[in-house]
């Protein structure tokens, strides 16, 4: 074959390779789905919380008030915080007030819900029906129920006959207190817990579940090693459980913290609110008292993981690696 013959043979075309159609495998899906199941919760925490926060937040620093119609804002600067400070005298009385019993119910909330929930997650018939007994309260707290009792009652649940009576009738604090040469104040104390005891368990439905699923995240070789070793439930539970559990315990410490400070019956938060009921110039001095109230609690919860890391994650995480 010659050469001008070879030139006129065409070359053949080099088709393109076919794309290869990618299924979506059934993580993607997953993924995909949960953001979709997802989605209206974060239109709803957009719309309903973090705008109405930093619309708060400027109110703070405003003098606001409705003029034909609409809302009139005018900067006004520390204006809001130094009145709610120096000018109202109930303010820090009722901050100290909101703080003051905190700290006792939040130790005795945090021992019952771990009691609680060492016991649930044991296996024994019956097991889900008394789960879902003790968080019956969170979803009756969501719903009209709760506002019925407290009609039916006529009163706060914390302060109901039941509790009354088991502080008044089945133990006297007082007698206690005087055969163990204790002040008054430590009396007074305990009888308020007890008084509140219904309502601090009627508090434990999150709080209890939380540990549960903490507890069910520690792996079973653990138990069967300390078994193995002649380890008591005593010692499993100060070595194994609980050091295993200290980011779940940190975070029901600061979930029963919040809890707390922003009750029904808070003081602070009640004066803000019956602040609010008046007229639109109000709206500024009741945001900076919510703010200021915001900011304390924000440090205390600072200091309480501060002193919780060093105290106790960093000793159990160094117990854990050697």
């Amino acid at each position: 074959m010659t050469n001008e013959e070879i030139k006129t043979v065409e070359a053949p075309i080099a088709q393109p390779p076919k794309k290869i159609k990618k299924h979506k495998g059934i993580e993607s899906l997953k993924s995909t789905y949960g953001r979709l199941f997802c989605l209206h919760w974060e239109i709803g925490l957009i719309l309903f919380f973090v705008m109405p926060l930093f619309q708060s937040f400027y109110y703070a620093f405003c003098d606001v008030d409705f003029v034909g119609g609409k809302y009139k804002f005018v900067y006004s600067g520390l204006k809001n915080i130094n009145e709610v400070i120096k000018n109202d005298p109930k303010y820090l009385d009722n901050v100290g007030q909101s703080f003051a019993a905190m700290p006792g119910q939040l130790v005795v909330i945090v021992i019952i819900s771990l009691i609680l929930a060492l016991l649930l997650n044991q296996k024994f018939k019956g097991r889900l029906f008394f789960r879902g007994l003790y968080f019956l309260p969170v979803i009756i707290a969501t719903g009209v129920v709760i506002d019925i009792l407290f009609t039916t009652t006529s009163s706060e649940l914390s302060t109901s006959g039941v509790s009354d009576s088991f502080a008044a009738n089945m133990l006297s604090v007082d007698d206690i207190m005087a055969w163990l040469s204790l002040p008054t104040e430590i009396g007074e104390f305990f009888t308020g817990l007890l008084n509140n005891i219904f309502n601090l368990i009627w508090n434990c439905g999150i709080q209890i579940v939380l540990f549960i699923s903490g507890m069910q995240s520690i792996p079973d070789s653990l138990y069967e090693v300390s078994k193995v070793e002649g380890a008591t439930k005593w010692e499993e539970f100060w070595f194994i459980t609980l050091p295993m559990l200290s980011r779940t315990l940190i975070l029901v410490i600061i979930f029963t913290i919040v809890e707390l400070v922003t009750t029904k019956g808070n003081a602070v938060m009640t004066q803000a609110y019956e602040l609010m009921k008046g007229a639109a110039t109000s709206y500024g001095p009741a945001s900076a008292m919510l703010w200021i109230y915001f900011v304390i609690v924000g440090a205390f919860m600072a200091a309480i993981m501060f002193l919780f890391s060093v105290l106790f994650l960093r000793r159990w995480d160094t117990g854990g690696r050697s």
